[in-house]
């Protein structure tokens, strides 16, 4: 049997869009994400998975990857609290100030008005777990939930 490695690692989250360009401007402006290629022919088993796909572009922030796709036909499942999804995606600062700032930004692209988002809700106040880590909560614009946290050094 051949070897298989212990700690597989990350290569891209996958994230649905109604708008792709949206999303894409989004991304490369709040994350300075930067976009690496696109397609817009599938094969058979992409087709029959995610019925309707239009469009995938990869974008690149750091060293994680999203496939930002839009397909023609999908349900939105507003309020569906307990459907099983990805809960949300966390990313780790290197200091206090960082958050402060990432939190900033989300509002400053928010109110240029230049973005459509699915959902109203704000970034979250930065909280301090009982062991030191600082985070926040926050939405792109199609209502995904990311964190942002920080960890003193020692309380990892």
């Amino acid at each position: 049997m051949p070897t298989i490695s212990e700690k597989p690692t990350v290569h891209h989250v996958a994230v649905q869009t109604s708008d792709l360009d949206n999303a894409i401007h989004w991304y490369r402006e709040f994350f300075n994400a930067t976009s690496t290629w696109t397609l817009d022919r599938f094969s058979e088993l992409t087709q029959e998975r995610l019925p309707g796909i239009i469009r995938l572009t990869e974008v690149e922030l750091h060293n994680l990857r999203l496939h930002l796709f839009e397909r023609s036909v999908f349900t939105l499942a507003s309020g569906a609290t307990d459907a099983i999804q990805f809960q949300h995606i966390c990313l780790i600062l290197d200091s206090h100030e960082e958050m402060v700032t990432w939190r900033e930004k989300w509002f400053v692209l928010r109110d240029s008005g230049k973005f459509h988002f699915a959902s109203d809700e704000e970034p979250t106040e930065i909280v301090v777990d009982d062991d030191g880590m600082e985070s926040f909560y926050f939405r792109d614009v199609n209502g995904l939930e990311f964190e942002f946290s920080w960890f003193p050094k020692g309380t990892v």
